[in-house]
């Protein structure tokens, strides 16, 4: 494990994520996230992008594609919680077999140290007093200070962070001096039914038309009654599915989708599925 040295404070740092993801559709938002992360000036600094959207949509792909792909630099994933202290955020000290203090840098701080990408993965679920922490980090400062090991780190040039939203209702509000700081606010919709097709296709190779199709009408069904059905879950419904016909489970590719979307999502799955739009008897 690779360590450094700062203000004579040992760290052992994080490895970057190595994760096997493309992506396909809405360019315009790999270009937005690109742009926001530019410097157009010697004395301009990057933005703090953040993409909301509904849980599956994509949002943790996009940024690491991002990252990755186009910017070609390490990316290093946070994944907050509601127990995400700010300690967790920077430094961790943990006991080793010989009863001595080891410091370990958080993802976030590597990146910072190594001039990667940090990824703060549903960041509204921390509460204000990690958001905090990070304050001095998300400014023209662009430090974080570890009380646990008592120094102060500034960034490399080439860090660069972006935050992941979900947009539901089980997250914090974000505080308005923290809010100001992660600009601009990038929305991720769901997408539409040929790159959806391109999603799946993409993720299960292996799947054939039918059960792309089948499923791709699913789920712009469900995009269009507000539902929080994700690409995600139709990657699973499909996946599923298809392993429940070829092994037999299932004769027929319908009554096989029937059985994936019960075992995936199921009552809502199945009073979705079985929804027919009302027939307008007026003539």
């Amino acid at each position: 494990m690779e360590k450094i040295e700062i203000e004579n404070v040992t760290l052992t740092l994080a490895h970057p994520d190595k994760l096997n993801v493309d992506w396909t559709g809405q360019n315009d938002l790999v270009r937005q996230i690109t742009a926001a992360w530019m410097k157009v000036d010697s004395t301009d600094i990057p933005l703090n992008p953040r993409i909301v959207g509904k849980p599956g949509a994509g949002k943790t792909t996009l940024s690491y594609y991002v990252a990755t792909e186009i910017l070609k630099q390490e990316a290093y994933i946070f994944q907050c919680t509601i127990d995400t202290r700010p300690e967790d955020l920077i430094i961790m000290p943990v006991i080793s077999s010989t009863n001595t203090i080891n410091y370990h840098a958080s993802s976030l701080l590597t990146a910072m140290i190594k001039g990667g990408v940090a990824i703060l993965d549903e960041g509204n679920r921390m509460s204000e007093k990690s958001w905090a922490s990070l304050a001095p980090l998300l400014d023209d400062r662009k430090y974080v200070e570890s009380v646990i090991a008592g120094i102060k780190i500034k960034a490399h040039p080439e860090f660069r962070i972006i935050i992941t939203m979900n947009d539901d209702a089980t997250t914090f509000d974000l505080p308005e001096y923290i809010h100001s700081r992660l600009q601009p606010t990038i929305e991720l919709p769901y997408p539409d039914g040929k790159e959806e097709y391109d999603i799946l296709k993409m993720n299960i190779p292996f799947a054939n038309d039918e059960i792309l199709n089948i499923t791709v009408d699913f789920l712009q069904k469900a995009h269009n009654h507000n539902t929080s059905f994700s690409v995600r879950d139709g990657i699973n419904i499909a996946r599923y599915a298809m392993k429940l016909h070829k092994s037999g489970v299932s004769e027929d590719i319908d009554s096989a989708f029937t059985l994936a979307i019960k075992a995936v999502l199921g009552a809502d799955g199945l009073r979705l599925l079985a929804f027919r739009p009302r027939q307008d008897n007026n003539n």
